[in-house]
């Protein structure tokens, strides 16, 4: 992709070294756009060895290809970072001095900026209405963060971190080209938990990061993705706020996510089903909390099956739909996590699974993970060692590949 990166004058210029150098391993082809302001921060030589393109500042250079238009029609988007307030200013005012002024108005690709400034200047009315006149305008508001300012200050103004303006970038530029757009998807993520009284449960020790990072790979590549989350903490649910590909549905039980399933499973191209589902769960459950003095020193617990979801989507799909369940699998001696996972494939009726060895330090609430796929021929299709992103990002390229 053609990408225009606009650097104004700010001190967080710095940070937008890291962003061009993401975008560049991207494979994307990266030109950057300083004011003569941000030149003052970060040089010229620094932005022309990371970008791996030529720079300039003037309208006037490149003039027989009419560079400051050129670079605005070829774009496939532009991010301003950090923007400025006089920047935010000039781009609601439609000015044009400079060759950022003219590659944004020339531009019909989308525009993220990246907003940095003291917290008095960003919360100043003119400020926060030519901030209103741009989204208005469909421009992709990212930040700014609350934190420490230039000069020991504090407050809103911060310019989000690099990486999190990547993550914006990549999935504006997977709207309508990648491997996934027009798609629905169905992600499950996280443990259920099964009461025992209004104070216990039954639950497992899932975190819901795997879960939540095959979204996340999904909407990268321009997939619509309902998560339904199953006791996912906040932290780990903060990952896709604000994603407007991603809407998330919080659930507790098995039951309660039978019912969001099967809500959602009809209309939707891909179903993963990531969630660790509690097997077992009480038949009735105590209205009061059971004490000690009630179980009389020993208390047991009859415990009936929950329904199997997977099984119930894969008999009720609908023509075309691509279902991927999910094994956590702890291989005694004499077996494999990949007799395992076929073993359960076969059961489930799933059109691909994807198991991965879990313990006291694997799998669950660890950021490592070792994923195998096995498809409905019971071979293995993809095998990954990494990052919860690592595995996420290799189940989803083989889902969209399956495709």
């Amino acid at each position: 992709m053609f990408v225009v990166v606009g650097v104004t004058g700010g001190i967080a210029a710095y940070k937008t070294v890291q962003l061009v150098r993401l975008l560049v391993k991207d494979g994307h082809d990266v030109h950057v756009i300083p004011t003569d302001d941000a030149l003052r921060f970060v040089g010229l030589p620094t932005w022309e060895a990371i970008s791996r393109n030529p720079v300039t500042t003037s309208v006037h250079d490149d003039v027989a290809r009419v560079r400051h238009v050129a670079l605005g029609q070829q774009a496939d988007l532009v991010v301003v970072a950090p923007a400025t307030a006089n920047t935010i200013a000039k781009m609601a005012a439609g000015l044009a001095d400079d060759l950022l002024g003219t590659t944004l108005l020339a531009t019909q690709a989308p525009v993220v900026i990246a907003p940095a400034m003291h917290t008095e200047m960003w919360q100043h009315p003119a400020t926060q209405a030519n901030v209103d006149t741009l989204m208005s305008r469909g421009v992709h508001m990212i930040g700014p963060e609350a934190g420490e300012l230039t000069g020991g200050d504090s407050g809103p103004g911060r310019m989000t971190e690099p990486e999190r303006i990547h993550e914006t970038v990549a999935r504006e530029l997977a709207r309508g080209s990648g491997e996934a757009a027009g798609q629905q998807w169905l992600v499950t993520a996280g443990g259920t938990r099964e009461p025992i009284d209004p104070v216990r449960f039954i639950g497992n020790r899932s975190s819901g990061r795997q879960g939540v990072e095959v979204a996340l790979a999904a909407a990268r590549r321009g997939a619509e993705v309902t998560l339904i989350a199953a006791n996912v903490s906040p932290e780990v649910l903060a990952q896709v706020a604000g994603d407007p590909r991603i809407r998330v549905v919080e659930i507790m039980s098995t039951d309660d996510l039978e019912r969001a399933a099967s809500a959602h499973a009809p209309s939707v191209d891909v179903v993963v089903m990531a969630a660790a589902v509690a097997d077992y769960r009480m038949p009735d459950v105590a209205h009061e909390k059971i004490t000690k003095e009630s179980a009389e020193g020993t208390l047991r617990l009859e415990l009936v099956e929950t329904t199997d979801i997977l099984r119930g989507l894969v008999a009720s799909r609908v023509e075309g739909q691509t279902i991927v369940g999910f094994a956590a699998e702890t291989p005694g001696e004499g077996e494999t996590l990949v007799g395992r996972a076929i073993a359960k494939r076969r059961r489930k009726g799933a059109d691909l699974l994807a198991a991965n060895e879990v313990g006291w330090r694997k799998g669950f609430e660890q950021d490592e993970n070792h994923l195998v796929v096995i498809d409905a021929a019971d071979a293995v299709v993809a095998e990954v060692q990494g990052t919860k992103r690592d595995t996420a990002e290799a189940l989803v390229a083989t889902i969209c590949a399956r495709r």
